[in-house]
């Protein structure tokens, strides 16, 4: 497949006017003599998004830890240009932390986004700054039980999150940081144990603001630390719930190409409004606002990522190719994914979304 007169976007994040060829599901620098020619009509063509941070949606969830979660979720994710997908587990016993783990391990990616590794987000994390966490399942950072659930789940495990002033959180991180991204994030912790926590090999922040101490000028907390750890990448949900623009825009300045945009959707995703259930808790949602029915925590999001990217552009200030970059090649990069997906390069998976000039979705190539 050929895909001409479109505005292509690159590895060093620029839109340049050319074609694409993709052969055998992935990209290549050359086309072969017999191949299907798509005009592009002048739209944008940027590499399918990577959401490595989100719950569910159209009613099922990652948790629910059945097949057809997976695939109705991977399903919906390509329809809405979200082509390689992290789901995230929560805060759960580890018997249902082992059912999830084993159904995503052995799910086999035949339609839709492809499943390419799972984030666990807790039960590792301070019960402080749960959010919509389940309190009761929260237990220390414990290596060999995160050893027990990648067994299962066959190394899918991509990102795992943690507390960093949580006992035990220090040696796991120095036994793990090199077997698994390690993410800060439901945590209480200052600068000086976040940093520590970095340098240790810590090498993420999960979404950046929310479940943390706030950025002052005395306490830099969490931010601080994830600021002047350069190597660092930091997840931002963009749906204009959870985060000011105005912050957004001050956190691109801040962390430049480090910045991940991501949906944390819950089930509700692509759904009316009414009562749902994030983690065994009863979410209440309302036009593009999810909170726990009890307590009303903000619990995750119902914007997907195509419509974070959208929105970070359209309504919030970002240049499009940083927005770009943030959704596809930045997060790939963030748990070791960018060797398969994330930019538009030879030997690269095929997965393509062609936007016109108002950022409105066109079509989706999903393995050419």
């Amino acid at each position: 497949m050929i895909i001409k007169n479109v505005k292509v976007f690159t590895e060093d994040k620029r839109f340049v006017p050319g074609e694409i060829v993709i052969e055998d599901g992935v990209f290549k620098a050359e086309a072969s003599n017999h191949e299907e020619v798509v005009d592009g009509n002048g739209c944008y063509a940027i590499p399918g998004l990577v959401d490595v941070h989100f719950h569910g949606a159209v009613s099922y969830d990652f948790c629910d830890g059945t097949e057809e979660a997976i695939r109705e979720i991977a399903k919906y994710e390509a329809s809405q240009g979200v082509t390689t997908i992290v789901p995230a587990t929560m805060t759960l016993p580890e018997e249902e932390l082992m059912k999830i783990a084993k159904t995503a391990g052995a799910y086999k990616n035949e339609e839709g986004a492809h499943l390419a590794g799972i984030n666990m987000e807790g039960p590792f994390i301070s019960p402080g700054k749960k959010g919509a966490q389940a309190a009761t399942h929260i237990v220390k950072p414990d290596v060999e039980m995160f050893r027990r659930l990648q067994k299962e789940a066959n190394g899918l495990f991509r990102l795992v999150d943690i507390a960093p002033e949580e006992e035990g959180a220090m040696e796991f991180i120095e036994e793990l940081h090199n077997e698994v991204h390690i993410s800060f994030a439901h945590t209480l912790s200052d600068y000086d144990t976040a940093k520590k926590g970095y340098d240790l090999g810590a090498d993420h922040a999960t979404h950046l603001y929310n479940a943390m101490p706030s950025f002052t000028h005395r306490a830099p907390g969490v931010i601080g630390a994830a600021h002047d750890s350069g190597h660092v990448m930091v997840e931002l949900i963009t749906d204009g719930v959870h985060i000011h623009p105005s912050v957004v825009r001050t956190t691109f300045d801040m962390f430049k190409d480090r910045v991940v945009l991501i949906s944390d959707t819950m089930r509700a995703t692509g759904m009316p409004d009414g009562q749902y259930t994030l983690g065994g808790q009863a979410v209440t949602v309302k036009g593009n606002v999810a909170t726990l029915t009890e307590g009303g925590a903000l619990a995750g999001s119902v914007t997907n990522l195509m419509d974070c990217m959208k929105n970070a552009v359209q309504n919030m200030g970002i240049p499009l190719e940083e927005a770009v970059a943030a959704a596809t090649i930045n997060p790939a990069k963030s748990v070791g994914l960018d060797d398969k997906y994330g930019s538009i390069k030879a030997g690269k998976v095929g997965n393509l979304v062609l936007l016109d000039q108002n950022l409105e979705l066109k079509k989706v190539i999903l393995n050419g």
